[in-house]
Protein backbone atom coordinates (compact mmCIF):
# COMPACT_ATOMS: atom_id res chain seq x y z
CA UNK A 1 0.00 0.00 0.00
CA UNK A 2 1.45 3.45 -0.72
CA UNK A 3 1.43 6.11 1.59
CA UNK A 4 0.23 9.88 1.40
CA UNK A 5 1.38 12.08 4.13
CA UNK A 6 -2.02 15.04 5.04
CA UNK A 7 -0.15 16.63 7.90
CA UNK A 8 2.44 15.25 10.22
CA UNK A 9 1.78 11.85 11.98
CA UNK A 10 -1.07 11.34 9.92
CA UNK A 11 -1.56 9.15 6.44
CA UNK A 12 -4.17 8.03 4.38
CA UNK A 13 -3.64 5.14 2.23
CA UNK A 14 -4.24 4.55 -1.09
CA UNK A 15 -5.34 1.17 -1.91
CA UNK A 16 -3.44 -0.01 -4.64
CA UNK A 17 -5.56 -3.38 -6.53
CA UNK A 18 -2.36 -4.72 -7.92
CA UNK A 19 -0.63 -4.59 -4.70
CA UNK A 20 -3.80 -6.62 -2.78
CA UNK A 21 -3.50 -9.39 -5.25
CA UNK A 22 0.42 -9.51 -4.95
CA UNK A 23 -0.38 -9.79 -1.16
CA UNK A 24 -2.96 -12.31 -0.87
CA UNK A 25 -1.67 -14.73 -3.06
CA UNK A 26 -4.37 -16.89 -4.55
CA UNK A 27 -6.53 -17.18 -1.20
CA UNK A 28 -10.54 -16.97 -1.20
CA UNK A 29 -10.64 -19.17 -4.59
CA UNK A 30 -14.02 -20.11 -4.80
CA UNK A 31 -14.29 -23.76 -6.99
CA UNK A 32 -17.56 -24.29 -9.29
CA UNK A 33 -18.02 -28.04 -9.51
CA UNK A 34 -20.97 -30.57 -10.69
CA UNK A 35 -22.65 -32.86 -8.08
CA UNK A 36 -21.82 -35.59 -10.88
CA UNK A 37 -20.44 -38.49 -9.51
CA UNK A 38 -23.34 -41.86 -10.32
CA UNK A 39 -26.66 -42.15 -11.73
CA UNK A 40 -29.49 -39.81 -10.19
CA UNK A 41 -31.74 -41.38 -8.06
CA UNK A 42 -29.10 -44.37 -6.89
CA UNK A 43 -27.85 -44.83 -3.67
CA UNK A 44 -23.83 -44.60 -3.28
CA UNK A 45 -21.93 -45.30 -0.19
CA UNK A 46 -19.15 -42.61 -0.02
CA UNK A 47 -15.79 -43.12 1.30
CA UNK A 48 -11.96 -42.56 1.37
CA UNK A 49 -8.78 -44.28 3.02
CA UNK A 50 -6.88 -42.39 5.82
CA UNK A 51 -3.28 -42.10 6.02
CA UNK A 52 -3.32 -45.58 8.00
CA UNK A 53 -5.13 -47.25 4.79
CA UNK A 54 -8.28 -47.68 6.88
CA UNK A 55 -11.67 -46.97 4.61
CA UNK A 56 -13.41 -43.88 6.20
CA UNK A 57 -17.34 -43.30 5.23
CA UNK A 58 -18.74 -39.93 4.71
CA UNK A 59 -21.91 -41.48 3.65
CA UNK A 60 -22.82 -45.20 3.77
CA UNK A 61 -26.69 -46.60 3.85
CA UNK A 62 -27.56 -49.62 5.37
CA UNK A 63 -29.71 -50.38 8.54
CA UNK A 64 -26.05 -48.93 10.83
CA UNK A 65 -26.14 -45.89 8.96
CA UNK A 66 -29.25 -44.62 7.50
CA UNK A 67 -27.46 -42.19 4.97
CA UNK A 68 -26.15 -42.78 1.27
CA UNK A 69 -25.06 -40.35 -1.16
CA UNK A 70 -27.13 -39.75 -4.80
CA UNK A 71 -25.98 -36.99 -7.20
CA UNK A 72 -27.92 -33.85 -6.99
CA UNK A 73 -26.81 -32.83 -11.00
CA UNK A 74 -26.32 -29.27 -9.33
CA UNK A 75 -23.34 -26.91 -9.73
CA UNK A 76 -22.11 -26.09 -6.29
CA UNK A 77 -19.84 -22.99 -5.30
CA UNK A 78 -17.31 -23.94 -2.09
CA UNK A 79 -14.34 -22.12 -0.96
CA UNK A 80 -11.33 -23.83 -1.35
CA UNK A 81 -10.84 -24.70 2.15
CA UNK A 82 -14.28 -26.31 2.74
CA UNK A 83 -13.49 -30.29 2.56
CA UNK A 84 -12.19 -31.08 -0.45
CA UNK A 85 -11.37 -34.78 -0.29
CA UNK A 86 -9.99 -37.75 -3.06
CA UNK A 87 -12.28 -40.80 -2.68
CA UNK A 88 -14.54 -43.67 -3.87
CA UNK A 89 -18.23 -44.29 -4.72
CA UNK A 90 -19.91 -47.55 -4.81
CA UNK A 91 -23.08 -48.45 -5.83
CA UNK A 92 -25.22 -49.83 -2.71
CA UNK A 93 -27.12 -52.01 -5.08
CA UNK A 94 -24.81 -54.66 -5.90
CA UNK A 95 -22.59 -56.92 -4.12
CA UNK A 96 -19.49 -55.76 -5.59
CA UNK A 97 -17.19 -53.32 -4.02
CA UNK A 98 -16.84 -51.15 -7.26
CA UNK A 99 -14.63 -48.34 -6.13
CA UNK A 100 -14.98 -45.30 -8.82
CA UNK A 101 -12.53 -42.23 -8.29
CA UNK A 102 -14.23 -39.06 -7.21
CA UNK A 103 -13.39 -35.89 -5.74
CA UNK A 104 -15.68 -35.26 -2.53
CA UNK A 105 -17.05 -32.12 -1.24
CA UNK A 106 -17.62 -31.86 2.54
CA UNK A 107 -18.73 -28.25 3.02
CA UNK A 108 -16.90 -29.12 6.35
CA UNK A 109 -18.52 -32.28 7.02
CA UNK A 110 -22.41 -30.69 6.51
CA UNK A 111 -23.30 -32.67 3.30
CA UNK A 112 -21.53 -34.46 0.67
CA UNK A 113 -21.11 -33.87 -2.92
CA UNK A 114 -19.29 -35.96 -5.71
CA UNK A 115 -17.87 -34.82 -8.94
CA UNK A 116 -16.15 -37.03 -11.35
CA UNK A 117 -13.56 -34.63 -12.76
CA UNK A 118 -10.78 -35.48 -10.79
CA UNK A 119 -8.07 -32.43 -11.91
CA UNK A 120 -9.27 -29.48 -10.31
CA UNK A 121 -7.05 -27.31 -12.55
CA UNK A 122 -10.20 -27.73 -15.02
CA UNK A 123 -12.94 -26.65 -12.81
CA UNK A 124 -14.08 -22.58 -13.25
CA UNK A 125 -13.10 -20.73 -10.53
CA UNK A 126 -13.91 -17.24 -8.78
CA UNK A 127 -12.67 -14.70 -5.92
CA UNK A 128 -14.69 -14.81 -2.93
Amino acid sequence: MKRRYERPNAYIEEFTPNEYVAACGDHGKVYKFECNAGEKNKRYNVYYFDEKGRRQYLAKGGFMWGNYYHPCKETHEAEEDTGFINGYIDDQSTQQDEMKPVVIWTNNRTNVHCTTNLNMKEWATAKS
